[in-house]
């Protein structure tokens, strides 16, 4: 499923439920139908900034681990497989996190939903 984040402020942004699930999780939304409101969207921003850097600070130590699980799994080392390509939790939100900065900006409601 399909989320469509929608702003007077800028152009759609479109994501997998499940990849916008997170996001909104953090900022105690709904991921099926809400609405961020200009006046939410500095404290909005804070936390999704907050939580980009965290994920940052944790993007190494993440991508050991999936090293070493793909490459040492139960049947030993497996060298004949293809590097995993991860699209980090910041890649991800960078775009909701422009169009609060733009929302926020210019005094607009964030809506996905409706």
């Amino acid at each position: 499923m399909l989320v469509t984040f929608k702003s007077k402020a800028a152009a759609d942004v479109v994501m997998y439920e499940t990849h916008a699930k997170p996001i909104l999780d953090l900022l105690h939304k709904d991921v099926k139908r809400g609405v961020i409101t200009a006046a939410e969207s500095a404290d909005a921003l804070a936390v999704l900034a907050k939580q980009i850097d965290n994920s940052k600070a944790h993007e190494a130590a993440e991508a050991l681990e999936r090293d070493v699980r793909a490459h040492h799994n139960e049947n030993g080392d497996d060298h004949g497989h293809e590097k995993i390509e991860v699209v980090t939790f910041s890649a991800r939100a960078y775009p909701l996190l422009d169009m609060l900065r733009a929302a926020k900006e210019g005094n607009h409601d964030i809506l996905w939903g409706v």
